[in-house]
């Protein structure tokens, strides 16, 4: 998963005063488990919140990291309002999922590497949620060839971040259940960085429904043998169902994140493969 890039750049600038305090984080689980390694692996204690809509998947896989983890509300908000809560009680260090320039640095690196193996790349296709991983990506590439193509899907239903680009501010919305629950959650109405950077590195973005997000899992899991969470998949979601139009060659989807539920993934991909 590409979260471990972002969280390991932030982790590893901090001060020793301030990895001896420990870190804190707000997440729709992939980036809490992402810092929650990091922590690990440096002796740092960590505190991951998040709301209690994230899988249980995800909150078993973050405790498994030795991290505390704190469930609170009903959306991402609530849980970055008890992230900076315990900020202010104990001198945490808040590590940002997208919204930071490190993070957004290491998760860039992503960009860098599809240089290396595609140097003629054409078109990139990745998950549009709080806007980390295509800011770094879209800088990477961009400032490379600014010819280079860059698109951002995201579930039709609780979008913050396009919606935010349509009525051009940040914006709240009511976080739905979706497949692609890792793309849930605010972007922040103080966003300091990636709503502009979206702005300016991303072309285009396009949203995908549900059964669209389902046939892209089973699609990845038929024909690559990768059972993926929703979220990873909807750059092939929407190929699959032609909203990105695809007269280059080179061309690459980034597809990022499996921790899904075994029961969820079955129960959206089964329709597919047994029906075709």
């Amino acid at each position: 998963s590409f979260k471990p890039r972002g969280a390991a750049n932030k982790i590893l600038s901090l001060t020793p005063e301030e990895r001896k305090r420990g870190v804190t984080t707000y997440s729709t689980g992939n980036h809490g488990l992402a810092v929650s390694y990091v922590a690990k692996h440096l002796g740092i204690p960590a505190v991951i919140c998040v709301s209690e809509r994230v899988p249980k998947a995800k909150t078993e896989a973050i405790r498994r990291m030795g991290a505390q983890i704190e469930i609170c509300g009903h959306g991402q908000d609530d849980a970055m309002e008890r992230c900076f809560q315990l900020q202010k009680e104990h001198g945490f260090t808040v590590i940002e999922p997208f919204d930071d320039p490190q993070v957004i640095a290491g998760q860039g690196t992503i960009g860098l590497e599809l240089l290396e193996d595609l140097p003629d790349i054409d078109l990139v296709i990745t998950g549009l949620s709080g806007g980390g991983l295509i800011s770094g990506i879209g800088l990477a590439l961009k400032a490379n060839d600014p010819q280079i193509e860059v698109i951002g899907v995201s579930m039709e239903h609780g979008a913050v971040m396009y919606e935010s680009l349509i009525r051009k501010k940040p914006v709240e919305l009511k976080e739905p259940d979706t497949l692609a629950d890792s793309l849930l959650g605010g972007i922040g109405l103080d966003n300091r960085y990636t709503f502009n950077m979206v702005q300016k590195y991303m072309d285009k973005a396009v949203l995908v429904s549900e059964k669209a997000i389902a046939e892209g899992m089973a699609y990845l899991l038929a024909n690559h043998r990768i059972a993926v969470e929703g979220a990873a998949a909807v750059g092939i979601s929407a190929l699959l169902q032609k909203k990105i139009n695809r007269p280059r060659k080179k061309i690459a989807v980034v597809v990022t994140g499996c921790n899904v539920d075994p029961d969820v993934h079955f129960k959206a991909v089964a329709p597919f493969l047994l029906h075709g």
